[in-house]
C-alpha cells in the first residue's frame, strides 16, 4: 500500500494572518503530527499553495474576495514554520496554485505521477474551498484510490461551512475520518 498526504494551504495567511481563523490555528498540531506519521512510515507528501501576485485585485478572486492574501514572497504566502519544522520540507513537492483547485496537481494526477498510491489523505485550509477542490481533483483522475480528509486536521473558512464540505466530500466517495 502506498500513503501520500496532502498538505493544502497551511499558509500564514490563512491560519493567522489576512484570512486566519482560530479553528485554523488549532489543527496546525495536528497537521504536524500526522505528517510526522507519514514521514516516520516513508510515506509521500505533498504540499499546495495558494499563490498570488501583486494583481489580484483585478482577477475574478479578488474581486468577489477582496482581501489580498498569499502573495508571492510575502510572509503570508510562506508556509507556517511549525509545519515546514516537522519534516525534511526541502524534500517534498511543493505545488503553487493561484486557484481553489491545483492544476499542477491535477496535471500529475492525470499523467500517472501518482498511479501507485492506494490511499490519498488530505488536511489544511480551507476545508470548504482548496481541501474539497483538490480532493475532488484526486477523486476525478484516480477513482480506484482511496481519497480520505482527516476532519480533525482541517479547518473551514467558518465551523459550519466547514461541516457542510465534509458532508459534501462523504457524497463524492471521499472518506471523512
Amino acid at each position: 500500500m502506498s500513503r501520500m498526504l496532502v498538505v493544502v494551504d497551511m499558509q500564514n495567511d490563512f491560519i493567522d494572518g489576512a484570512l486566519g481563523t482560530p479553528e485554523a490555528l488549532k489543527i496546525v498540531p495536528y497537521v504536524v503530527e500526522k505528517m510526522k506519521e507519514f514521514e516516520a512510515a516513508g510515506d509521500e507528501i505533498v504540499f499546495t499553495m495558494d499563490t498570488h501576485g501583486d494583481h489580484y485585485g483585478d482577477t475574478q478572486e479578488g474581486r468577489k474576495l477582496p482581501v489580498a492574501h498569499c502573495l508571492k514572497g510575502s510572509k503570508g504566502w510562506e508556509i507556517r514554520d511549525e509545519v515546514k519544522a516537522a519534516v525534511d520540507f526541502e524534500k517534498y513537492k511543493k505545488y503553487e496554485k493561484g486557484a481553489f483547485g491545483s492544476d499542477k496537481f491535477a496535471m500529475d494526477l492525470a499523467h500517472g505521477t501518482y498511479q501507485n498510491v492506494t490511499e490519498m489523505v488530505f488536511v489544511g485550509v480551507c476545508t470548504d474551498i482548496c481541501v474539497i477542490s483538490n480532493a475532488i481533483l484526486a477523486k476525478t483522475f484516480l477513482p480506484e484510490t482511496k481519497v480520505v480528509v482527516d476532519a480533525r486536521c482541517c479547518a473551514g473558512v467558518t465551523p459550519q461551512s466547514h461541516e457542510q464540505a465534509l458532508g459534501a466530500m462523504k457524497m463524492c466517495q471521499v472518506e471523512v475520518i
